[in-house]
């Protein structure tokens, strides 16, 4: 019960996320694609066709649009999550708003290119640093987490489906040149929200089948204050016993393992993965300067 009161509490930092979010995503939308004719996907990019057909403002169009998606989606999202998509849908709607009422003057020399490239940024990291806390900015989202949760289609999936059918309605008021540079946006787009959502502690993890386990293991501690962890494992061909030598170390240090493996066995096999975040001491939290533990 104290866990489930305490993943369910309503954090400020949360809503300052998306506060900060919305306001990045509202501003490329109003500063870059709707000065560039770049059209946009989900709810947003459904609000930008309502405004080339009819010239009814974004900001309260993006309001009413969610307005029944969020009655309709209200008994799936959970307390927590339906609060964040509430306020996350509010605030873009005001930076919608605000954002027209103090535009920015960006002189691109009407390079729709570079355009593109700025919108997948910006939108991106706002978008990124939303997910990444728990939020939404209500419209498809809040669509794709129904699908998910009763019919387990992959949020992803359902928002790309969701998207494409809004890009390509979006034809009828920009021309083909125009959503091919869309596309380039989109593409930007999800790559920096995949980076945004990854982490900053991206590392690398080591596992080192070798002879000299406990003298790799103290040397990478030794040197690098990085714990290590010694996993039993069992040869499938021999069956012969023998202790693998598992490490996470920043990227930066590969070249430093490497040195330390060759230094003791050359013979090693060696299996090096990309982590996607890491969490804990030496990544999150300061390094010990002269204890070292290890990760058993």
């Amino acid at each position: 019960m104290t866990t489930t009161l305490k993943n369910d509490r309503i954090r400020i930092r949360d809503l300052l996320i998306f506060t900060i979010g919305t306001a990045l995503y509202g501003w490329s939308l109003i500063n870059i694609n709707i000065p560039n004719a770049l059209a946009e996907g989900g709810v947003s990019g459904v609000t930008l066709i309502i405004r080339a057909l009819t010239g009814f403002n974004p900001a309260y169009a993006t309001l009413l649009i969610n307005i029944p998606l969020l009655l309709f989606g209200y008994r799936q999202l959970g307390r927590k999550s339906l609060i964040y998509t509430i306020f996350g849908t509010a605030a873009l709607s005001f930076w919608l708003w605000f954002w027209q009422m103090f535009p920015s003057n960006i002189n691109l020399h009407h390079d729709i290119f570079i355009s593109a490239l700025l919108a997948g940024l910006f939108a991106g990291f706002g978008s990124g640093i939303i997910y990444r806390a728990g939020g939404t900015t209500g419209g498809t989202d809040v669509l794709a987490r129904i699908f998910e949760k009763n019919f387990a289609i992959p949020m992803g999936r359902s928002l790309f489906a969701l998207d494409v059918v809004v890009l390509i309605a979006s034809l009828v008021y920009i021309d083909l040149n125009h959503m091919v540079y869309t596309l380039i946006a989109s593409f930007v787009f999800a790559q920096v929200v995949n980076f945004t959502q990854g982490g900053a502690y991206a590392a690398r993890a080591f596992m080192i089948f070798t002879s000299h386990p406990d003298e790799i293991s103290h040397a990478i501690m030794d040197t690098l204050g990085r714990g290590t962890s010694l996993i039993h494992s069992e040869g499938g061909y021999t069956h012969n016993q023998q202790q693998v030598v598992y490490a996470v170390v920043d990227a930066s240090e590969l070249a430093v393992v490497r040195e330390i493996i060759n230094e003791f066995d050359e013979h090693a096999f060696v299996s090096i993965s990309e982590v996607q975040e890491t969490l804990g001491e030496g990544f999150t939290f300061n390094r010990p300067k002269k204890r070292f533990t290890r990760l058993s």
